[in-house]
């Protein structure tokens, strides 16, 4: 009979034991920005779903959701959501770095933390709109100014 105890088996707990709090302390951070947006709370836990209301807190599409399954286009993708998601949140493009390097850690800080839920990120896009058209969706659609006499 082989004897499988080695010293390396606690390593491998360990790994585990510590991936599943990292998971859940995202869960916990996750769910409390999704109740600070006004959404249920438990589709953190919900696989697909948890992408859906991310859009939603967002303000983009639903068919978004779709974007997130092409592979090297899913990249982009969660970059621009979890940048919009800091804006949502009235929070910079600094937080949107933290946010995709150190996702756990400022998800708690954006759900257990001051920060305040402003709305969708596009209503402050068209505030910040430096194009100037009121219509964040077509920014080069504004009428030209008066000619100068």
């Amino acid at each position: 009979m082989d004897n499988y105890n080695s010293p390396f088996a606690g390593i491998g707990a360990g790994f585990i034991i510590t991936i599943v709090v990292i998971w859940v302390i995202t869960i916990m951070g996750v769910w409390k920005v999704y109740t600070k947006a006004g959404k249920p709370g438990w589709a953190a836990i919900i696989p697909i779903y948890n992408i859906i209301v991310l859009i939603e807190i967002v303000g983009k599409p639903i068919w978004w959701f779709l974007l997130f399954f092409i592979p090297c286009v899913n990249f982009v993708f969660f970059i621009w959501t979890y940048n919009l998601l800091s804006k949502s949140f009235g929070k910079s493009e600094g937080f949107t770095v933290g946010l995709v390097l150190l996702n756990p850690i400022f998800m708690c800080i954006l759900g257990f933390g001051d920060a305040v839920y402003l709305g969708p990120s596009a209503a402050e896009a068209n505030a910040a709109n430096r194009f100037g058209s009121s219509d964040y969706q077509r920014p080069f659609d504004s009428p030209p100014p008066p000619p100068e006499a």
